[in-house]
């Protein structure tokens, strides 16, 4: 699936992609606007790339020391609140390859 089919279907679908990755599906609800799930995902997802998708969480509900504690956990650099929408994408990217 590339990254515009996965764009697409959180426009066209009420659920995430049957074969999506957990990444995939927290992401896929974090963009439909279903944070809680998203996080109930995140939170299961013990890789860096699951502290990734949980850094870019807790960045939008605006909590950012607890954002940068997971940047820290993934390796990543800290992103700024402005960033988010960039940093969907990039992670969306580096799930799907």
């Amino acid at each position: 699936m590339t990254v515009l089919e996965f764009k697409s279907s959180i426009v066209c679908e009420s659920i995430p992609p049957a074969f999506s990755s957990p990444e995939a599906r927290s992401l896929w609800y974090a963009k439909k606007g279903e944070w809680e799930k998203s996080h109930e995902i995140a939170q299961s997802i013990t890789t860096p790339v699951g502290s990734w998708i949980h850094a870019m969480l807790h960045l939008m509900e605006g909590d950012i020391k607890n954002a940068r504690y997971w940047f820290m956990q993934a390796g990543k650099p800290v992103v700024q609140p402005s960033q988010i929408d960039a940093l969907w994408d990039e992670i969306v990217a580096h799930v799907l390859k």
